[in-house]
């Protein structure tokens, strides 16, 4: 199959590449990026600009999208701006690759996404499911996790506190609250996008520990 992953370069995204490019199953990972990434046989990384995303590239033409794009409010630096990351750019992929044939999507959302929540972060996470939602892929895929584990490029002051204090509660938080590391965030990912079932799914944070 050829695969298409966004937010190649994040946390969750550097996982799922390494996996997609390793597995067997995936013949060819398209994914675009701001700066070049290291040349592999199977991979093609056509530089873009997220903004004016070309249109009629043949290599929109792939199976599945696995979507790990993701900001925060700190660095997004305005809700608009947020909302442009996490929202305006998922849709976009999305239609494009709809478009050019794309018949599976799956998207690493965060807990407690919700279209009616009074938090704007779970607000937009939720929006961007529904609106996915609509968009008609055989198999759509919602991956949830909470807290996410790993060495991130970017220090997030909040979240490494966060994460100081659930490690030294884990034996006792219940499942749903504890760290979900990011090799198993793209795990499921990868995994939805090659088995492709039929329908609207959702990994829960549990399921993620």
């Amino acid at each position: 199959m050829k695969l298409l992953v966004v937010g190649s370069t994040g946390l969750v995204g550097r996982h799922a590449l390494t996996l997609a490019l390793a597995h067997p199953q995936i013949e060819t990972v398209v994914a675009p990026v701001r700066r070049p990434l290291p040349a592999h046989p199977r991979l093609l990384s056509p530089v873009v600009d997220s903004d004016a995303l070309p249109a009629d590239a043949p290599w929109w033409h792939v199976d599945a999208v696995v979507c790990a794009l993701g900001t925060t409010m700190r660095i997004a630096g305005s809700e608009a701006a947020f909302r442009r990351v996490d929202h305006d750019y998922p849709l976009a992929v999305a239609r494009l690759a709809r478009a050019h044939g794309a018949t599976t999507y799956a998207l690493n959302s965060a807990l407690g996404a919700d279209t009616g929540s009074r938090v704007f972060y779970s607000r937009v996470k939720g929006e961007v499911e529904h609106d996915l939602a609509a968009m008609g892929f055989d198999s759509l895929t919602f991956v949830r996790p909470g807290l996410i584990g790993g060495d991130r490029e970017e220090f997030r002051a909040g979240e490494r506190a966060a994460m100081v204090v659930l490690r030294a509660l884990h034996p006792v938080l219940p499942k749903r609250w504890r760290i979900n590391p990011a090799e198993r965030i793209a795990q499921a990912l990868i995994d939805a996008a090659v088995h492709a079932r039929p329908g609207t799914h959702v990994v829960s944070s549990q399921a993620l520990v």
